[in-house]
């Protein structure tokens, strides 16, 4: 008899009360998102005016992880030196209070998922190419070098060098 009781007891969720939540929302949504994309747009545009004609066109993200600090130092970060800006990710207690450019770029391309070791690659009115390295780099640490080699390939091929 309780659970008859109960099952009277609970009524479903009203449908009506669904689409008003749902109609309420969705400007804040579609306005999130807008902002989303304008701060991507500004960032994209920063990049081209900033670093482009300092002959820089890509933004480098590693750390000082025993598992890639040596290769990511030698494969990429040597080899794209001089058209690269470089953030160390275990220095970051010594970031700039003030978020700089390239702070501000990593936060946007990079942060949330995978983002260490990282390269984004900008070109002139394209759309930036974001290369995670963390998954190859676990298998790296397993033995099995294949997919960072090839991420790493496919980033200097993109890059041109």
């Amino acid at each position: 008899m309780n659970s008859e009781a109960e099952a009277q007891d609970r009524r479903p969720f009203p449908r009506w009360l669904g689409v008003a939540i749902l109609v309420l929302l969705l400007p804040i949504v579609v306005l999130v998102l807008a902002l989303y994309l304008v701060i991507g747009l500004v960032l994209h545009v920063a990049v081209w005016v900033v670093w482009l004609p300092r002959g820089k066109s890509i933004l480098i993200v590693s750390s000082e992880s025993p598992v890639w600090k040596d290769y990511m130092a030698d494969r990429v970060v040597d080899v794209l030196r001089d058209r690269s800006v470089v953030l160390n990710w275990s220095g970051r207690s010594t970031w700039p209070r003030w978020p700089t450019l390239e702070i501000l770029v990593f936060w946007y391309f990079g942060w949330g998922r995978e983002f260490n070791p990282l390269a984004i690659v900008f070109r002139p009115l394209r759309i930036a190419r974001v290369f995670r390295f963390w998954k190859p780099f676990r298998d790296y640490k397993h033995g099995k070098p294949e997919s960072v080699e090839n991420l790493t390939r496919r980033l200097l091929k993109y890059a041109r060098v």
